[in-house]
């Protein structure tokens, strides 16, 4: 009989039970029938490690892929994922207000969740002049879902002039005296069209052809919030 202390009920009633992969004692209560380790330790990660998976998750990593390089469950980085969004502030609270009069460009991104028929429309505003995406929605194509955009954009870029592409629901939500609408060929939609390649580059979830996809609408929309407060904050910080 060992005279060591049950982690679980305190019992002493514990006998030797195998070790642990990395060679500690294990042993097992024999009156709550609960396992515990000699000297247990957390195995948390601390507040840096979790800082550099998530960094490399968005440099294109899967979670699959995090887990062949870190030893990470996948759930445990979809838990990290739900908890930082919990604590991210509105999106207008990154922006930067440029020095003259802002111009903004709309444009809409196809990506889908769980299978490709189940399409997922991302719909963002970007800053011409500062680059940064000043509001997002995630929906259809419809003018409902362009509506819902045009009512994410902060009051200070809300009398902006727009450009965008010919798609019809623009014209039905943007006022005419603030809308111009284009194809490629002229260029105004230069920046946004250039975003949506970052996104496909940056996030595995949002390339056209993968096995990266989203399982779900919660993460697809968290991981894409995530990805854009850090888009913003560091180009806020190229203006310091």
């Amino acid at each position: 009989m060992v005279k060591l202390k049950c982690y679980h009920c305190q019992s002493e009633n514990l006998v030797r039970n195998g070790k642990t992969n990395n060679g500690k004692q294990r042993y097992l209560c024999n009156d709550c029938g609960k396992m515990s380790r000699d000297n247990p330790q957390s195995n948390s990660y601390s507040a840096e490690e979790r800082e550099q998976i998530l960094r490399a998750y968005e440099e294109r990593s899967s979670l699959r892929g995090l887990t062949r390089t870190f030893g990470v469950a996948r759930n445990t980085v979809s838990g990290w994922l739900r908890g930082k969004n919990s604590l991210m502030p509105h999106l207008e609270e990154t922006l930067v207000m440029p020095s003259d009069a802002p111009i903004l460009e709309l444009d809409e991104l196809w990506s889908f969740v769980l299978k490709k028929a189940n399409k997922r429309w991302i719909w963002i505003a970007l800053c011409r002049q500062t680059r940064q995406v000043v509001a997002f929605v995630i929906g259809d194509r419809s003018a409902a879902t362009c509506q819902r955009l045009w009512e994410q954009i902060p009051a200070a870029f809300r009398q902006a002039h727009c450009f965008t592409d010919f798609w019809e629901a623009y014209q039905v939500v943007i006022p005419p005296e603030q809308h111009t609408a284009g194809g490629k060929e002229s260029g105004e939609t230069a920046h946004v069209e250039r975003w949506n390649n970052t996104l496909r580059q940056r996030l595995a979830r949002f390339v056209r052809k993968t096995l990266s996809f989203s399982k779900s609408d919660v993460m697809h929309e968290i991981c894409l919030f995530l990805f854009l407060h850090r888009y913003n904050n560091e180009l806020a910080l190229s203006f310091d």
